[in-house]
């Protein structure tokens, strides 16, 4: 077990933005990731303790996850500090990595506060991370402040690893590096972007604060951030003058011209978009106004109160952000901000592999950060031919901030746009184009043409085909406008292969276009293939299917042991099925002779090595199969739905083979985290072998 300690060197660090995005880090690096926090105010009623436990995807119970109590390290401080060491032993024997979290500088001196962390983290045994928030200060003030803090921990014994600069303006990165590593020498140092986000109180935290009421809006929306306040004391003009991106706008409530003015201005293209409309003062809406706005169908959170406009202000402005088990947003934000910081290979040293030097387990969240980092370093850009739906804008909007490929979404931008701002997502970066006006039909529908002749297709045709967003999207990879496209959302998997089938074509050598499932279990990614394409495979197709799974599970890091599947082991069954997948194992082991391959073999005896020591002792691949190949489709979209379901797997899928360039389908019910998933997953695909 190692373990790694983040305490903040003065209040308003950020420090709890830090650690969610730290412990989602290594959920996603290591096998067993527990968390602890020595010092709490309520226990296990510790809001951030119960974010980190969501975020650590353990089954870790909040009431071994802390040490003791502010009122217990009051009333007797040497006593608490034991007890703190022996709860967090008594937790982390059954972990792998723990992240420590110190306090929060609340209800103590912040000078004790801080030396009570360093002491603690010198008694666990962890190194410790300081985090200096870096927000309003310039580098040599930040430099000298990092500098008391390392040496007050060092003198207490702390081990410092290093220290994070917090809320760094991007501008002022390189100088505030520069100025850190002037003052603490070989120490490293990180400094994470300023995200005005993470700071920001939702509009629900703003009606609390006003013990104001919804009048008008969707309930839903009350989570949105509030990343300023305007104050419309003021004509319209003047106020659309000063509108804020995601902010909140203060309007008295008898002020009907502004609250229409302000509304209208939300649902303008040309200006930014709202969070929420607070009206003051204690005044009703005329009735003519609020029934007009009713009849508009407002989704934008209204919100009445009884202050008057400073007090309200005044009531707002205090707030302060906080990072809940609900704030989604915030929480890919976090996880954002390490995802994009440079240098932190240095950091994840700080915290070991936590492995006993056996076979690596993989775990679903371990597999998908592999997943995201190569498709980080591939940079690719993917077409998503739906473009204006839900689910897609809400991962594309996690696609761009995590960086994991560049997009291009179809269809027309201003109602894509629109949408994204209804949504709350944040699609700046995504190039958006619509197939109906773009210049490139011209060009594709030549191509498509040309490529269709033999089948009589005219230009006319090809010009009113390329139009149909796969289609186009399909072009797009054909004349490597986009390395790979996702597409399947709200439309049918024969409507994605189809273009690709007439476009993109099938890569040499093979018969057959076919899919995968990647299925990450508990502790590890098996293979299984083909579960969505091809009815009933001839032996010649279930070779090839066997040799594309095969690459296909290479390219994904899992070393590829494929077992071609029956309801018999060995020779000891016969018929025309088993018969197939003999055939078929054969023409495997003729064009693959370096690959590792058993058939005909049960699924038992396939993965479990009790069994295979039973049925096949001599195999290299019975008990250890990663690449399961499914004799006929309803075998395997069965089975893998029976283990998704069964045992809590995590199916990444179908991801298509045997094309030339990457397409992949979606399913119909596919969740954002599954199309996030499978643009990753194209990303990599569109990486030359």
């Amino acid at each position: 077990m190692t373990g790694l300690y983040l305490a903040g060197t003065e209040a308003r660090s950020g420090k709890s933005a830090v650690a969610v995005g730290l412990v989602s880090r290594l959920a996603r690096r290591h096998g067993r990731v527990g968390v602890f926090r020595p010092v709490v105010q309520r226990g296990e009623g510790d809001e951030l303790l119960g974010v980190l436990l969501q975020e650590a995807h353990t089954d870790l119970s909040p009431a071994r996850a802390w040490g003791v109590t502010h009122d217990a390290l009051h009333d007797d401080h040497d006593r608490a500090l034991g007890s703190v060491v022996d709860r967090y032993h008594a937790m982390a024997q059954d972990h792998d990595v723990v992240l420590v979290v110190g306090s929060d500088f609340s209800d103590v001196v912040a000078p004790t506060e801080f030396a009570t962390n360093a002491r603690i983290a010198a008694d666990l045994g962890t190194p410790l991370v300081l985090v200096a928030p870096a927000r309003d200060r310039d580098a040599r003030e930040l430099a000298a402040s990092a500098a008391v803090s390392v040496a007050a921990a060092r003198q207490v014994h702390a081990h410092v690893g290093g220290v994070i600069a917090n809320q760094v303006p991007d501008e002022d990165r390189p100088g505030m590096l520069g100025a850190l590593r002037e003052r603490l020498g070989d120490l490293p140092v990180w400094a994470l972007s300023e995200t005005p986000l993470l700071r920001a109180p939702t509009v629900a935290d703003l009606v609390e604060a006003c013990d104001g009421i919804l009048v008008h809006g969707d309930p839903e929306l009350l989570d949105r951030e509030s990343l300023g306040l305007v104050v419309a004391a003021m004509s319209m003009p003047h106020v659309i003058d000063r509108l804020i991106e995601g902010s909140v706008v203060i309007v008295p409530g008898d002020r009907d011209d502004v609250v229409l003015g302000v509304l209208l201005a939300h649902q303008a293209r040309t200006l930014p978009a709202l969070s929420g409309v607070v009206l003051n003062g204690g005044f009703q809406l005329s009735p003519q106004v609020d029934r007009l706005i009713a009849g508009l169908d407002v989704r934008l959170p209204i919100i009445s109160c009884r202050q008057g406009t400073m007090a309200t202000a005044t009531a707002l402005g205090r707030v302060e952000g906080r990072i809940t088990a609900d704030s989604a947003r915030k929480i890919r934000a976090a996880a954002g901000l390490l995802d994009r910081a440079d240098g932190l290979d240095v950091l994840d040293a700080l915290v070991g592999e936590g492995s006993d030097g056996g076979e690596r387990a993989v775990t679903p969240l371990m597999f998908e950060h592999d997943l995201v980092e190569r498709a980080r370093r591939a940079h690719a850009r993917i077409v998503l031919p739906e473009g204006a739906e839900e689910r897609i804008i809400l991962a594309a909007e996690q696609v761009l901030s995590r960086g994991i490929a560049r997009l291009t979404l179809l269809g027309d931008e201003g109602e894509i746009r629109s949408r994204a701002r209804q949504l709350g997502a944040d699609l700046g970066e995504a190039e958006v184009v619509d197939p109906a006006t773009s210049p490139w039909r011209e060009q594709f529908a030549t191509e498509y043409a040309r490529l269709r002749a033999h089948k009589g297709v005219t230009a006319e045709q090809a010009f009113d085909r390329v139009v149909d967003p796969s289609y186009f999207g399909t072009m797009m990879v054909h004349a490597g406008r986009a390395d790979g496209m996702v597409s399947g959302c709200v439309t049918t998997t024969a409507h994605t292969i189809r273009p690709a089938l007439e476009v993109v074509r099938t890569a040499p050598g093979v018969s057959v276009v076919s899919s995968v499932f990647l299925m990450c279990l508990a502790d590890r990614v098996l293979v299984y293939g083909d579960c969505a394409v091809n009815p009933d495979p001839s032996a010649e197709q279930l070779a090839d299917i066997a040799i594309s799974s095969a690459r296909t599970a290479a390219r994904f890091g899992i070393d590829p042991r494929v077992a071609m599947l029956s309801y018999s082991t060995g020779e000891s069954g016969t018929g025309a099925d088993v018969d197939k997948v003999r055939a078929a194992t054969a023409l495997v082991r003729e064009r693959a002779p370096d690959l590792l391959v058993e058939g005909p073999i049960q699924y038992d005896a396939a993965v479990d090595p009790n069994v295979a020591r039973t049925k096949l002792r001599d195999s290299p691949v019975a008990g250890r199969a990663t690449v399961l190949v499914f004799p006929d489709l309803n075998t395997g979209n069965n089975t893998y739905k029976a283990v998704q379901r069964s045992a809590d797997a995590v199916a990444i899928g179908p991801v298509l083979q045997g094309l030339n360039r990457p397409v992949n389908d979606l399913s119909r019910g596919a969740l954002v985290r599954d199309i996030v998933n499978t643009v990753a997953i194209t990303a990599v695909q569109g990486e030359p072998e």
